[in-house]
């Protein structure tokens, strides 16, 4: 297909010489009726921001200008189908999950996932089967899902309808994409993958396998990330042996029925950037995240982990777009760097945790900007380094589960104080987010480890969420 055209982007830029008379919404009416936003976001990017008709398609049932760029977009990633999704990635996970499971089926994956998985299961009643993933212990960090371990889970609930693969870890870890798919279709059920932070695995070279090409059935990826499109645009992808209207349908229960076009816009333009010049661009962040991981490593105290880890199974291959930087051997947790990077040196980095940060690089980074991080790391070493010991160490730690997550989330529950939950079950989220993993999910039973887990990351700055109450003293249990 010729990936030289944007089809939403050339409808919009025709409607806008037209100069049509609004009589419908949005109501501030190519923003006249609001000069303080137009002065804001630009006359024209509220011109453009505008209901669907018939010049401009529907995103709930396309036949035109988004169809066309839906099947663009699926030649470009090499799906069978591709759904462009104004929700975020959270909705492209949930859709793919409602598309696969209903109350009551099992579905195999890594615990380690984004809260969307276990909210689509909230929504669904699908019963989490778990692959608690290997732990670097010097890293403190989940790793991906062993081959044995997938095989094992497969072999111990046959009537699962799905296997769920992150591709990649937000530190970068992927598993053995491949084999996982072929495991799952041989026992008859489909492969999922979380690809939030993958989407440059579809248009670099010397990048771990993306998902289409190992051949999963679905795929959520986060265009937002790196694939340059606005926040809260994202993709959904199928493979030939997924109904598309069957997802489309399931795709309709949850998204807006008013798609924003200045997202959808963003998606179309961004798919044509990367399908004619992503290899160029993600070759040069690629260089740029291998030149920055060694003058962090060059530093002292860091440790910006890379391709050197891959094992073959649990680390079956690494993202060397991503800058991840192990912290603890200075002194300081990843959220106290992250905090300093931004209080002292304007420097917002992706997400800081107990062990370590992650800087995001892609398409918009610079090296220079790149040399001023690696200063500040050098500079926050000099002032703040401290003694090690006593620092927490794992990020993971293994969930007991007594119900699934709808049965949790909708049964009699009531408020009790935090330090007074041990041995009960949970019935909400508890987060540090990012990256958005949760440290307890609902039907999952709350252990002394967990509890000073939560303590140790609200003291060192971690940014909590999930329960009801806003402060984090109290927390929902099963009555």
């Amino acid at each position: 297909m010729d990936q030289n055209q944007a089809p939403i982007y050339e409808a919009l830029e025709n409607f806008r010489r037209m100069r049509v008379v609004p009589f419908d919404v949005p109501g501030h009416k190519h923003g006249r009726g609001n000069p303080e936003l137009t002065a804001f976001l630009g006359e024209q990017c509220v011109s453009v921001d505008v209901n669907s008709m018939k010049p401009l398609d529907n995103l709930c049932h396309p036949i035109s200008v988004i169809r066309r760029a839906e099947e663009l977009t699926a030649d470009a990633f090499g799906a069978a189908h591709a759904f462009l999704m104004v929700g975020g990635t959270t909705s492209s996970v949930q859709s793919m999950v409602l598309s696969a499971c209903k109350r009551g089926d099992e579905i195999i994956l890594p615990r380690n996932v984004h809260r969307s998985v276990i909210n689509a299961l909230v929504l669904c009643g699908a019963v989490p089967v778990y692959v608690n993933p290997e732990v670097d212990k010097r890293l403190g960090i989940s790793l991906g899902m062993e081959r044995e371990q997938v095989a094992k889970a497969i072999r111990e609930h046959p009537s699962a309808v799905a296997v769920l693969v992150n591709n990649p870890t937000y530190y970068g870890v992927c598993s053995d994409l491949r084999a996982i798919v072929q495991m799952a279709h041989d026992a008859g059920m489909l492969c999922l993958a979380d690809e939030a932070h993958g989407t440059h695995f579809y248009f670099g070279d010397n990048m771990p396998v993306s998902a289409m090409a190992a051949g999963a059935d679905m795929s959520a990826v986060s265009m937002h990330k790196s694939g340059g499109s606005l926040t809260q645009s994202s993709l959904l992808l199928s493979g030939p042996g997924v109904s598309s209207g069957h997802v489309r349908q399931i795709i309709n229960l949850t998204q807006t029925t008013s798609g924003s076009y200045l997202l959808m816009s963003s998606l179309d333009i961004s798919r044509r950037n990367l399908a004619l010049r992503g290899r160029t661009v993600f070759a040069h962040v690629s260089e740029m995240a291998e030149y920055a991981r060694e003058e962090v490593n060059a530093i002292g105290g860091y440790y910006a982990f890379g391709r050197e880890l891959i094992n073959g199974d649990s680390i079956y291959d690494f993202d060397a777009t991503k800058l991840s930087v192990h912290t603890r051997e200075i002194g300081l947790a990843g959220i106290e760097v992250y905090d300093i990077l931004r209080d002292d040196y304007d420097i917002q980095i992706e997400f800081g945790d107990i062990g370590n940060i992650l800087a995001y690089l892609s398409m918009g980074d610079r090296p220079q900007e790149l040399e001023r991080l690696v200063s500040a790391l050098a500079d926050i070493r000099r002032r703040y380094q401290r003694d090690p010991s006593g620092l927490l160490s794992q990020e993971y730690i293994d969930p007991e589960v007594v119900s699934s997550p709808q049965e949790a989330f909708y049964a009699d529950k009531r408020s009790i104080p935090l330090k007074e939950s041990v041995g009960k079950v949970c019935s909400e989220f508890v987060m540090c987010y990012p990256p958005g993993i949760p440290i307890l999910a609902p039907g999952e039973r709350i252990t002394s480890d967990i509890l000073d887990y939560i303590e140790y990351a609200r003291s060192k700055g971690c940014s909590l969420t999930g329960p009801e109450d806003p402060d984090i003293q109290h927390i929902n249990v099963l009555t």
